[in-house]
């Protein structure tokens, strides 16, 4: 990418940790003596992305403004704005404040907050190569049956065409604002569904191991030991 080549990221701090079992919004929540938001934004602006809005809780605005700033110098714009009552609600926030030269957006969940800077510029390496659509993948491990409602098994998916899609996602901003705005009043999976929902392709590229997301206690202490491991040894007393 070319410095020329204006690439935004929302990120998604907004939502609540009831299933890590915290009181406090899950962006908040810390990972090896960092909160999630701050881990998230410090991968982003080691990236090649120039403008981010993070949209946070409303009562946590200011506080996640200021850690916001203790990490985002390298960026050409930051902004924190008020998410809303679901996920795409929140990501349609930020999208109207995204500044007007980004023609590239990424979205991604604060609750991957270990996804490194090189994920963030694959996929928007990917949407500037003339995918209009680009999303993070892995291959499934586990074998994945479809059942219906009692239960009763009804098929078993060829796992070698399953992904599991994680984010950042990218876009070009005209298609996501078009996605949006498409968008029925029920809670889309993620925004690659809304861009699907419209007949245009979405493409995978490869993911990234550390890219997971923590939703549960388990998650929390894996994310732990993934920071602890990328974290700098000490050097050596002189």
């Amino acid at each position: 990418m070319s410095a020329a080549d204006d690439v935004a990221c929302v990120l998604v701090a907004a939502g609540r940790g009831e299933r890590l079992g915290e009181s406090r919004p899950k962006a908040l929540v810390e990972v090896a003596g960092m909160s999630m938001v701050e881990h998230a934004v410090r991968a982003i602006a080691a990236s090649q992305v120039r403008h981010l809005v993070v949209v946070a809780p409303e009562a946590n605005v200011e506080h996640m403004a200021e850690l916001v700033r203790a990490h985002a110098a390298s960026l050409a714009t930051s902004t924190v704005v008020a998410g809303g009552a679901t996920r795409q609600a929140s990501v349609a926030r930020g999208l109207d404040v995204v500044p007007a030269a980004a023609d590239v957006v990424l979205v991604h969940d604060a609750a991957r907050c270990l996804a490194p800077a090189e994920l963030y510029d694959d996929v928007a390496r990917a949407v500037l190569d003339h995918h209009d659509a680009v999303i993070p993948g892995l291959p499934v491990v586990d074998t994945l049956k479809e059942v219906d409602d009692e239960g009763g098994v009804r098929a078993t998916l060829p796992r070698a065409r399953l992904r599991a899609i994680q984010t950042p996602q990218g876009f070009r901003r005209s298609l996501l604002l078009r996605a949006h705005a498409a968008a029925g009043a029920d809670e889309a999976p993620d925004d690659a569904s809304m861009v699907e929902a419209l007949g245009v392709p979405v493409q995978v590229v490869t993911g990234h191991p550390d890219a997971f997301k923590v939703t549960r206690p388990l998650d929390l202490a894996l994310a732990e030991i993934v920071a602890a491991r990328s974290r700098p040894a000490p050097k050596p007393a002189p």
